[in-house]
């Protein structure tokens, strides 16, 4: 008797229709409406290029700039490929100095597992630093649905939250939205906000910071996100620009971290390398204003109760990807968004994800994939891209994103069924393997010459091909194509005169520059040993 074991399954994506991993429609049509949005426009030129301006000017002041990038892809690189392992001993640190770890396999199971939590501490509101994490799996949703008040405390993400907008940036989530707009956000939405509030950044922020004052100092509950876990020690890092994350990290009793499983690196030296890539590449400043670490619980110290949820939600099935894989080094920087031509004109919403951005188009398909349902949003993101390179040189950790959005374009290639471009191109290929045919599609073809313009260009193609020539210049037809010519008297005349100049200049270079012509052997007889007559 045998028994057939069957093959194995590819790691499950992040289920269809939970968290913020996907939009309601497909790039294309999203974009469309927000590039009818002036002030959009405006505002992300003004801050992507403020932030560009940045960050060039601290790079170009490290001599091993390029040596340090080398290093944190190396690291980012090897902690993917000991993934499994470098987990069990990042649980077994925290264990050991007093926390607990939650495993989390999707959205849902992070928020149950953290809306238990709370509900056990007894309290009905928490405070939360910035995490792009819980905003993936759609934590301050879930929250709200079961009676416990989430309060954003980054000044970014609290304007969204006030705003109930969503963010657009990974590192700047109101990055959409300009002074005008979050001074009206605050006399609408902050109880007992002065109504003489202008829009002065100084102003702004103090009236959050007063609002936010009470909920620091009463709230008994805080989640955060992470930037960095450490396998060796057990430690894990906020960087942050406010001290909102100190606040959250040390005030509260109850300290829930949500971290995505690829945050974690071997050891705690590593640090060493990120903390001078990330502030430079995402903010533009030398060091972060803020950098918490903190390992356990600490007594007397800290929050005494202490949890870390390890969110998978797609990731092994990225990290089961040989290609795919890579996006996984992400260290959320933004960086690639803000050299990104295409982010610029439409911002993040465009893209539907948590997750914006040229990152955002290659890590979103990989995390909750690009197939789950009919006319999937997310098989559009691959090719919401120019593929400058820009995003490439860009990325403080060398993922090469241009080639990874080339090959999930392969992969939804390969994996649509039939459509009306792979149709064109099997008509094509049995054309051009038959001489005939193709001769005779050729003549076809020139009359296209009789619908050009005086510039030489077709200005309009017939459906379906009428999107090509929406936006590009479409040649008119040769008059007379290759193969024609090059059975012709002035085809074989050129050719012709083209390898005589060929064999002339081969000649030449032959002999030598300025040595006369002679035969073979002359030399001997006219040159003493000394080179003189």
């Amino acid at each position: 008797m045998s028994t057939f074991l069957g093959m194995p399954a590819r790691p499950p994506r992040s289920p269809y229709g939970t968290g913020n991993l996907r939009g309601d429609e497909p790039f294309p049509r999203a974009a469309h409406q927000e590039l009818g949005n002036g002030q959009l426009r405006r505002n992300l030129h003004k801050a992507t290029t403020t932030i560009r301006a940045k960050r060039l000017n601290v790079t170009g002041e490290l001599p091993d700039w390029e040596a340090l990038r080398d290093a944190g892809s190396a690291i980012k690189t090897d902690a993917m490929n000991r993934l499994p392992e470098l987990l069990e001993q990042l649980e077994r640190k925290v264990t050991e100095h007093g926390g607990t770890v939650h495993w989390a396999r999707d959205a849902a199971e992070a928020n149950e597992i953290v809306a238990r939590l709370v509900r056990a501490t007894g309290s009905s509101e928490v405070i939360k630093v910035k995490s792009m994490a819980t905003q993936e799996i759609g934590l301050n949703e879930h929250l709200e649905s079961a009676g416990i008040t989430p309060y954003e405390t980054d000044l970014a993400e609290l304007i969204v939250q006030l705003a109930h907008d969503k963010p657009s940036h990974i590192l700047v989530p109101a990055i959409h939205r300009n002074r005008d707009e979050i001074r009206q956000i605050f006399l609408d939405r902050i109880p007992g906000v002065d109504p003489e509030l202008d829009n002065v950044p100084a102003h702004l922020a103090a009236a959050a910071r007063a609002y936010l004052r009470q909920k620091f100092m009463t709230t008994k509950v805080a989640v955060s996100g992470a930037n960095f876990g450490i396998a060796e020690t057990g430690t894990l890092s906020v960087v942050e620009s406010e001290g909102n994350g100190r606040m959250c990290l040390t005030l509260p009793e109850t300290l829930i971290t949500v971290m995505g499983v690829e945050k974690v690196l071997p050891r705690y030296q590593d640090l060493e390398v990120f903390l001078q890539l990330l502030p430079r590449s995402s903010t533009g400043e030398r060091m972060n204003p803020y950098t918490s670490l903190w390992t356990g619980v600490t007594p007397g110290d800290g929050p005494q109760d202490f949890h870390l949820v390890l969110l998978d939600n797609g990731r092994t099935a990225a990290l089961a990807d040989a290609i795919g894989r890579a996006a996984l080094n992400c260290i959320r920087c933004s960086a690639c968004l803000n050299v990104c031509p295409v982010y610029e004109r439409t911002g993040g919403h465009a893209y539907g994800s948590t997750y914006p951005g040229p990152i955002g188009a290659v890590l979103t398909p990989q995390l909750a994939g690009m197939h789950a349902a009919d006319d999937d949003p997310n098989s559009a993101l691959p090719y919401a891209s120019s593929l400058c390179g820009a995003c490439f040189d860009a990325c403080p950790v060398k993922i090469d994103i241009p080639s990874l959005l080339v090959e999930l374009r392969h992969q939804h290639t390969e994996q649509t069924g039939t459509t009306p471009e792979k149709l064109a191109m099997k008509a094509a290929a049995a054309v051009m393997k038959r001489p005939a045919l193709y001769t005779g599609a050729q003549k076809a073809a020139g009359l296209g010459r009789a619908v050009a313009g005086r510039d030489g260009t077709i200005s309009r193609l017939p459906p379906p091909f009428n999107g090509w020539s929406d936006s590009r210049d479409t040649a008119a037809p040769p008059r007379q194509t290759f193969r024609a010519w090059f059975a012709s008297a002035e085809g074989r005349a050129t050719l012709r005169a083209a390898a005589d100049e060929h064999d002339r200049g081969q000649g030449e270079s032959d002999q030598g520059p300025g040595e006369p012509d002679r035969s073979p052997g002359e030399s001997d007889r006219n040159h003493g040993e000394d080179g003189t007559r």
